[in-house]
């Protein structure tokens, strides 16, 4: 069986909601935030040397990187669902939207987090990061003004990457400013495993 090392409040929320997705059996493995630093325990360093999460443990094999664990599992056991036929346009399309998640959309919004912490020592450099969470989002948008997921006319792995950068987004900017990216995180949390994943791992 999988087993999920599962972090509260961090992106490895997406794993579980891909599993339950695929409808796949996995034992949750669950760590707690240090309360003072909110940084992960040292005891994840046991499973892999750099103490983070999202990390699945499946045949005694670890593997890290959100992106990477969603392309083992839609690989593995995706059974030809939630990624487009290799060699399509499409299939093109969803490499990019799986890796822009992480590669580039997320950096402002972390940026936004760390430097806001700073109070007026970060204050230079709030524009620049806001004109690029503003960017990236707006892409987003009007990407999802032309369709209801990301690739075509289904949820796949790069919609389950994509929805922590739509949440956050929306969390920091509301709901009004990017329409459809509220829609779309409205669709992705109406979703049946999607409430199955929260009701195992929590929000």
């Amino acid at each position: 069986m999988i087993e999920v090392h599962h972090l509260n409040a961090s992106r490895s929320r997406r794993i579980t909601w891909l599993l339950e997705e695929l409808g796949v059996d996995y034992k949750l493995v669950s760590y707690k935030r240090d309360a003072t630093t909110n940084l992960a325990p040292p005891e994840l360093k046991a499973i892999h040397p750099l103490g983070k999460s999202p990390l699945i443990r499946d045949n005694g094999e670890v593997i890290f990187e959100s992106g990477a664990i969603i392309e083992y599992l839609v690989r593995k056991y995706g059974n030809g669902k939630f990624a487009p036929p290799m060699g399509t346009r499409d299939y093109d399309r969803y490499i990019q939207f799986l890796h822009y998640g992480e590669g580039s959309a997320m950096l402002p919004l972390m940026l936004r987090l760390y430097v806001g912490r700073l109070g007026d020592a970060g204050a230079p450099l709030m524009p620049r990061i806001e004109s690029e969470t503003d960017n990236h989002l707006g892409y987003l948008d009007d990407e999802l003004a032309k369709r209801d997921f990301i690739v075509g006319n289904s949820l796949t792995g790069a919609d389950v990457q994509l929805s922590f950068v739509a949440q956050v987004g929306v969390m920091f900017l509301g709901k009004d400013k990017f329409p459809n990216l509220t829609k779309y995180v409205d669709r992705i949390e109406a979703r049946p495993a999607y409430k199955k994943a929260i009701e195992k791992a929590g929000a």
